[in-house]
């Protein structure tokens, strides 16, 4: 079997890795076995993709282009992006765990104040160093540097949604992107932000 195959194999394994130095293996020999687990066990880097939304607060202050420039500096890649009006049917679906609570039409009504830049973003480990970029959700309390750090005093208008973890990033990347409206194309400076062991 060739690299595509041993490729085909992670993925189907739910180790989606891409090898470097793998040539022309069998995949029912012993050693591509062993080789999967010893990579797995490695811990490689796992690419991953994350949604973000640039809330009313980000597009009323003119912040779009500041906030969109830390992911970018930071290495990631943008694979998908757009401006929508949200309504709250979108709303209610999303925020589905607020529902319960008092300020649940607040949050609502304050995602309908205007429309909003909802992003698709790629790297190792996106989820994780998003959610570090963006800081704590109150405004007031997120760390200098951050981007609610240095951009909101609020515990609401605070600048961007990012998803929390890897299985809410697919199905809110679902909820607001259809498929043909993510992109994958390599990046021309990849080896320049990752080491080739990384990826």
């Amino acid at each position: 079997m060739r690299k595509k195959d041993i490729v085909k194999y992670m993925k189907v394994t739910g180790l989606t890795v891409v090898f470097n130095k793998i040539k022309t293996l069998s995949l029912n020999n012993s050693y591509v076995r062993e080789t999967v687990k010893i990579v797995y066990k490695r811990s490689i880097i796992f690419m991953e993709k994350t949604l973000v939304i640039l809330k009313p607060s980000a597009v009323q202050r003119g912040l779009i282009g500041e906030v969109t420039s830390r992911f970018e500096r930071k290495g990631l890649i943008l694979t998908g992006t757009k401006m929508i009006q949200l309504d709250d049917e979108i709303l209610s679906d999303h925020y589905s765990h607020l529902k319960d609570k008092p300020f649940f039409q607040r949050v609502k009504n304050s995602m309908k104040a205007s429309p909003v830049i909802v992003q698709c973003w790629e790297g190792a480990e996106a989820v994780a160093v998003v959610r570090a970029l963006v800081g704590k959700t109150n405004g007031r309390e997120a760390t200098a540097g951050t981007i609610r750090g240095d951009y909101s005093i609020s515990f609401q208008e605070n600048i961007v949604h990012a998803s929390d973890s890897v299985e809410a990033a697919k199905v809110e990347l679902a909820r607001f992107f259809k498929e043909n409206e993510i992109f994958e194309y390599k990046k021309a400076v990849l080896s320049f932000l990752y080491s080739n062991d990384e990826i």
